[in-house]
Parts: C-alpha cells; sequence; structure tokens
C-alpha cells in the first residue's frame, strides 16, 4: 500500500492507496512542532480506524510546504514503516516542465496538482488552490508549468477581518442568496464568496488572454466547492488532486503501484 501525505501550511491530507484504489483519506491540523513519535501514533491511529496494519505501507510519496516537519515525516516512514519516503523535491522525476524564472521556488503542493490534474484532465490547464493562501497555476497541454498567482486565501482573509477589525465577528464561510447584506455577519460573507468568486472569474479571464486559448479550469482545496457554486469560471472541483498526483509521482520514480 502507498501512503500519500500533502503537508499544508494550515491543514495536510493524508491518502492510503492500494494499486489505484483511493481506501483511506484523512485531513489533520498542520502542526509543525510534532515530532516523529507523535506523528507515528497519529499514523498508527488513522490506520486502525480503516483496520489497516502500518507493516501492510510499502511506499510513501511527501510533498511538504512546512520544512519544519519534513524529518519527522522522514523518520516515521524509515523508523515506523521502514520504507524510504519518496519526498517531492528538486530531482524527483514529477512529469512537470517548470517554464518559469525559479524553479526551485515552486511548491511541491503545485506540482503534486499539476501532476495529478495532468493524470485525470487534457490540458491547456489553469488550477486554483484553495488553500492557506489562493494559487493559480497554469500549465499546458505539453506538461509545461509556465507560472501563475498567488493571493491570500479565503480563510485567512477572514481570520484578518476578525483579528485587526474590533468590531468585526468571525463568520462562516457560505455563500448568501443575496448580494446585498443586511446584516454585518451577511455582509463580510458575501465579501468572502461572491468577492473571490469575481477575483477567480476576472484572473482566469486575464490569464486565459494571455494564453490565447480557452483552458479548463480545475478548482481544489476545502472552500473549492463553495466559491465555485457562485463564480462563472471553475469547470471541475477535485479535492483529490494533490494525492492523485503524489501516485502518479510515486509510479514515475519507482515503475511500481503498491
Amino acid at each position: 500500500m502507498l501512503l500519500v501525505v500533502d503537508v499544508g501550511n494550515s491543514h495536510t491530507v493524508l491518502g492510503l492507496y492500494e494499486g489505484r484504489d483511493l481506501v483511506g483519506k484523512w485531513r489533520v491540523i498542520s502542526a509543525n512542532y510534532r515530532t516523529g513519535d507523535e506523528l507515528f501514533i497519529l499514523l498508527s491511529m488513522l490506520l486502525q480506524s480503516i483496520r489497516v496494519d502500518p507493516k501492510s505501507i510499502t511506499g510513501c510519496c511527501v510533498s511538504s510546504v512546512v520544512p519544519q516537519l519534513n524529518a519527522s515525516l522522514e523518520y516515521v516512514s524509515r523508523h515506523a514503516f521502514e520504507v524510504e519516503p519518496l519526498m517531492v523535491e528538486p530531482g524527483v522525476k514529477t512529469g512537470i516542465v517548470l517554464q518559469c524564472d525559479n524553479p526551485k521556488e515552486v511548491g511541491a503542493d503545485r506540482i503534486a496538482n499539476a501532476a495529478g490534474a495532468l493524470s485525470e484532465y487534457e490540458g491547456p490547464l489553469i488550477i486554483i488552490d484553495f488553500g492557506t493562501a489562493t494559487t493559480f497555476d497554469v500549465v499546458t497541454e505539453r506538461a509545461e508549468w509556465q507560472g501563475g498567482v498567488i493571493a491570500p486565501g479565503v480563510q485567512l482573509s477572514a481570520d484578518a477581518l476578525f483579528e485587526r477589525c474590533a468590531k468585526l465577528p468571525q463568520v462562516n464561510i457560505t455563500a448568501p442568496k443575496s448580494v446585498i447584506g443586511r446584516d454585518t455577519v451577511t455582509n463580510i460573507q458575501i465579501g468572502l464568496t461572491y468577492g473571490y468568486a469575481d477575483m477567480v472569474d476576472g484572473l482566469v479571464d486575464r490569464i486565459s488572454l494571455e494564453m490565447k486559448s480557452t483552458p479548463k479550469v480545475i478548482a481544489t482545496g476545502g472552500l473549492a466547492k463553495t466559491i465555485a457554486k457562485v463564480g462563472k469560471r471553475i469547470d471541475v472541483v477535485d479535492n483529490l488532486l494533490s494525492l492523485k498526483g503524489l501516485r502518479v509521482i510515486y509510479e514515475r520514480n519507482t515503475g511500481t503501484s503498491p
């Protein structure tokens, strides 16, 4: 079985593949102070919840944007599962051609998303990840990652409003039926959902114009469905994108499908 781990700034998404079948999926908080032993206990409990023996793990692939956790993840893979982890980093075969000024700056999560998207959909593509940051990745039909956009994430913006504006409350991020809010909570919700949806639509239009094509727009991340419901330019929501990409990258580097 293959364990894939996508470590983001706020959450870590884990998946367990048996061949090409996803048999387990979990989402946990990314706590960058966790030791290898703590991570092993957490992973063991998650595997136990679906009655899988940790000894069944024969491969591990990790993308991480939290360097503080990398050593702990490598420790767990080597000492608990007795497998050498494949970390998505420079030198790893991803199938993605990075056409940018500094390829080393491109986050492993964005590369995993691109690999996952191209395994499922025909390019050209715009991949939007609604995470702590909202990222846009531009990928051609020839698997060329040409660049993208980074904006503050929806939840990050909501947290900033609550923390920096004394009279504004925390709100659930949902889309009201009307775009004219009649109370403070609804006002904030409109700004966070319709405002971000219009930003997405506008940036997709601008990117498409520069690409001189009509790319397929794939959205992923915790709030992708919420924004897609009120936006116009998102074609597909796929919240397994990074896990699919890590499986593809593992197979590309090992030639095996655990």
